[in-house]
């Protein structure tokens, strides 16, 4: 009898930013145009999720720790890479803990050039105008339930 492996999930967060108005923060991938998205990464060896988050949040758009607050956070969203694919040799797919944050600073604050730059610009919109059609097949399903949970709002 085959039993087939178990898929490997990498510890990952996303951050939703919001401002006190609402409106919440995306950002364009540097690498596909018209790819919009939350900031995102892994959680390494010895972080919690939250250590990550920050982490993560300082690294990719040049967000300190002080000019969030966490309002909330809900965890075990799961998607598979496509075409089985693995990052770094073992990790199948991604389960993410997502993190709603009120940002309390300026659009002047972000640095995109942190460390390495992923996005090539950030817009901030109402959650019910984010575009499926931004994100890649295999991570509709997970920001689909991402808004829903969130905002309640439904996006097809």
């Amino acid at each position: 009898m085959f039993i087939a492996p178990a898929i490997v999930y990498r510890p990952n967060v996303a951050a939703i930013l919001q401002r006190e108005n609402g409106d919440i923060f995306v950002a364009e991938r540097i690498s596909v145009p018209g790819a919009w998205q939350f900031p995102q990464g892994g959680i390494d060896e010895g972080e919690d999720a939250e250590t990550a988050l920050f982490r993560e949040l300082a690294e990719e758009i040049g967000i300190k720790r002080e000019q969030l607050t966490v309002i909330e956070r809900r965890d075990g969203y799961r998607y598979a890479f496509p075409k089985k694919r693995l990052k770094y040799g073992i990790y199948a797919g991604q389960e993410q803990s997502y993190f709603l944050c009120r940002f309390s600073g300026q659009d002047t604050d972000f640095n995109l050039d942190a460390t390495h730059r992923e996005f090539a610009g950030f817009k901030w919109i109402k959650p019910s105008e984010f575009q499926m059609a931004w994100l890649p097949k295999f991570k509709q399903a997970v920001y689909r339930q991402v808004l829903l949970d969130f905002f309640g709002v439904e996006l097809t």
